[in-house]
């Protein structure tokens, strides 16, 4: 399952971080190759002279070898001083969960859609804001038509103006989007110390390796290691970058009561989000791959008949014998 899974752990490789070790590797090559033109350049006819300036050479290659690998070793602690840096520049690098609807033919689980609906409604829908989904994008994904016009109709949406030109508040209906905890970007930064807590709309596709990422994220809370400090309003969060994020931990296990009696484990949540929050960045998946498959099918059944249409005008030609007489 996707919550047993475990992947090995690897830095990515910043320009920078290249640009470095590109630099350490032309040292190590310059420091080698000058062993080589010092030898050749001392290496006489045999006499006292040349013996004692071949003797010199080669010490000096000797010395220039060491120098070498000197540098050698210096552009491995670099490496790894540098994969450091870039570690915590860019966030640790998310392992790799095997998602039930990223293959070609998979789709999303809409059991889970709706769990994580449920997640994003009681615990991220109080910072972050759903902007490109309405209600009526639930309909047949997660939810009947009749709940989720009841989902709607909590909600007070400022319409108007009326036929005196004043603005009014009415039940929300399926034509409207998600609501959001915040009017703007300054109220929300207010609220949260500074911190502006992005739109989840399209979060899985503007996160590198997005879907892995945000499940990583939501599960990499932890105490900083020693060393490390990290300042008040943060906490330690090795997957973001810099490690220190000021959204605090928010999933813990019975923190959220499913409607199909699921239980509400920490993973399970991380989970359940991930897939809503992927289906909200991309809900056209399972259409577009129904279409391809669809598209697949008929090319098949057009390649049979090309086949055979080009072996029934071909077979009388390659069938035929020819009749030489070499008399006439």
């Amino acid at each position: 399952t996707l919550s047993n899974t475990r992947a090995s752990v690897c830095p990515r490789y910043s320009p920078i971080m290249l640009s470095r070790l590109a630099t350490l590797a032309r040292a190590a090559r310059s420091a080698a190759g000058a062993a080589p033109s010092s030898f050749s350049a001392s290496a006489q006819p045999a006499s006292a002279t040349a013996i004692n300036g071949f003797n010199g050479a080669a010490g000096a290659g000797g010395a220039s070898g060491f120098a070498a690998m000197g540098v050698a070793s210096t552009a491995l602690l670099g490496l790894a001083s540098v994969a450091y840096a870039d570690e915590a520049e860019h966030g640790l690098h998310s392992a790799q969960y095997p998602w039930p609807h990223e293959g070609m033919f998979d789709s999303y689980d809409h059991t889970s859609i709706r769990r994580g609906h449920q997640v994003y409604q009681q615990v991220c829908a109080a910072c972050h804001s759903l902007n490109l989904v309405a209600y009526r994008n639930l309909v047949g994904v997660a939810y009947t038509p009749d709940e989720v016009k009841c989902l709607a109709e909590e909600i007070e949406v400022t319409d108007g103006p009326d036929d005196t030109g004043e603005m009014f508040e009415r039940p929300g209906k399926l034509s409207d989007k998600l609501p959001a905890p915040y009017a703007n970007e300054e109220g929300a930064r207010y609220a949260n110390n500074g911190a502006y807590p992005p739109d989840l709309s399209l979060i899985t596709k503007a996160r590198h390796d997005g879907q892995n990422y945000v499940f990583s994220l939501l599960l990499g809370y932890r105490e900083p290691p020693a060393g490390v400090s990290v300042r008040e309003g943060l906490h330690y969060n090795p997957y973001f970058p810099g490690g220190a994020i000021a959204m605090p931990k928010m999933l813990v296990d019975g923190g959220v009561e499913y409607d199909d009696g699921t239980p509400a484990t920490e993973t399970q949540m991380a989970k359940d989000v991930t897939t809503f929050l992927a289906w909200a960045a991309e809900p056209e998946s399972d259409d577009r791959k129904l279409m391809g498959a669809k598209f697949l099918f008929a090319m098949s059944l057009v390649a049979v008949q090309a086949v055979y249409y080009k072996r029934w005008m071909w077979s009388p030609i390659k069938a035929r014998k020819l009749v030489v007489n070499a008399v006439h």
